[in-house]
């Protein structure tokens, strides 16, 4: 089973400090708008919530990190993920209908890429591999792309 790159780490972090900060924003404006809420200046009130929730999304990172991984096997793509609820995801590549490799900014600057399988089907008929070196990303893409391609049926009418 593979992992995914551990810059991952910095990319999911990234987005518990914009979180943090949302909220660090809310709740000071709370605290400044009912002063008499929890009697606190809503300075402290912003940089507690800032830190509680920063600290919680860092920690749930770094759970999310060591529960994905994923696999490509003979027949299929195999993902575990999940920190709450575990979910496994089993892909046959007759299904998939394409591949598309995706790096948005951050992941740009972090040298990483995300590979998304569409498949058919109406429930959850695509499925993400974020945290991918851009190197891998594309080796993978390219790789799924084959094997789905090889598990065409010949015999169609």
């Amino acid at each position: 089973m593979e992992r995914l790159h551990t810059r991952v780490l910095a990319q999911w972090s990234a987005g518990a400090l914009v979180t943090a900060a949302v909220v660090a924003v809310v709740a000071g404006a709370i605290a400044f708008v009912d002063p008499f809420s929890l009697a606190l200046p809503p300075l402290v009130v912003a940089g507690a919530a800032f830190g509680v929730v920063f600290v919680l999304g860092v920690a749930y990172a770094g759970l999310r990190y060591r529960s994905w991984r994923y696999e490509v096997r003979t027949n299929t793509l195999y993902i575990e993920r999940g920190v709450l609820t575990r979910v496994e995801t089993i892909v046959p590549y007759v299904r998939v209908q394409h591949v598309d490799s995706q790096r948005g900014p951050l992941e740009r600057l972090l040298g990483l890429g995300t590979v998304v399988v569409y498949t058919a089907g109406s429930r959850g008929a695509d499925v993400s591999i974020p945290g991918l070196a851009a190197e891998r990303a594309t080796t993978l893409q390219e790789r799924l792309r084959d094997l789905a391609i090889e598990s065409e049926p010949t015999g169609a009418v």
